[in-house]
């Protein structure tokens, strides 16, 4: 396996730019090398996208929409907490 120049913490850190499309052209490139070597971080970053989508959903949804199964009860309490005002 090669070498690349960007950490798995480094990483973590340009996501949201990433995601974005804000990151200039060298760290674009190794943030993709880094994805072409290292499976846990490409584990890491799908699960980052789903979690922000299923976050956007929850606040985007009907009230009573049904909850899909994968989401935590722990998050869907969060969430209803959240909306009462309440803080999670």
């Amino acid at each position: 396996m090669s070498e690349c120049s960007l950490t798995c913490s480094e990483f973590i850190d340009f996501i949201m730019a990433w995601l974005d499309g804000e990151l200039a052209p060298e760290p674009r490139r190794a943030f993709a090398e880094h994805l072409a070597l290292c499976p846990d971080c490409v584990d890491y970053l799908e699960s980052y996208q789903r979690t922000v989508a299923l976050g956007k959903a929850a606040w985007e949804a009907p009230g009573d929409a049904p909850v899909p199964d994968e989401v935590p009860e722990a998050l869907v309490q969060a969430v209803l907490a959240a909306r009462r005002g309440k803080g999670a």
